[in-house]
């Protein structure tokens, strides 16, 4: 049996740092609830807020953005951003995600509140996110797995 090989693997997913490796799975395939409020930080090192929420292409199988929660006080008055997965970082040692954008352009974008979502299956809307996070949207990105030899049996 292969194992997942994420330093040859090309795709839209986020980019993973920091080295952290522990018991179970993780940190290259988790549980999408273990990432529910980790805390975000900007390209300049701010604070912006915590992952709320992980949406999934569910017709495609893979994940699409993750949604920011800034501001606002125990989920009162908070603004939600969408954010392209392949613009983060998970930071292992620091248990966060990075992402590649300063805290002004992200407090800048209007966002939407939770009674308020866009269409995030407009396929104009997501690519005006993505031009935002000057990221390629993940649908068209090459998502292909490398298969060499013996790596995916029975295919």
């Amino acid at each position: 049996m292969s194992t997942l090989d994420p330093q040859r693997a090309s795709g839209s997913g986020a980019q993973i740092t920091g080295g952290g490796v522990g018991e179970g799975p993780g940190p290259d395939v988790m549980a999408a609830a273990t990432l529910d409020g980790d805390k975000v930080i900007s390209a300049d090192g701010e604070h912006v807020g915590k992952i709320s929420d992980i949406m999934l292409d569910v017709r495609g199988g893979r994940i699409a953005y993750a949604v920011l929660s800034e501001g606002g006080f125990l989920g009162m008055g908070s603004t939600l951003h969408a954010i392209p997965w392949s613009a983060l970082t998970l930071d292992t040692a620091e248990k966060c995600f990075r992402v590649d954008i300063e805290a002004q352009r992200i407090k800048d974008d209007p966002g939407f509140d939770k009674d308020h979502w866009p269409s995030m299956a407009d396929s104009a809307w997501g690519t005006q996110l993505h031009e935002y996070y000057h990221r390629p949207p993940y649908w068209n990105a090459n998502t292909q797995a490398i298969r060499s030899g013996s790596d995916v049996q029975g295919l």
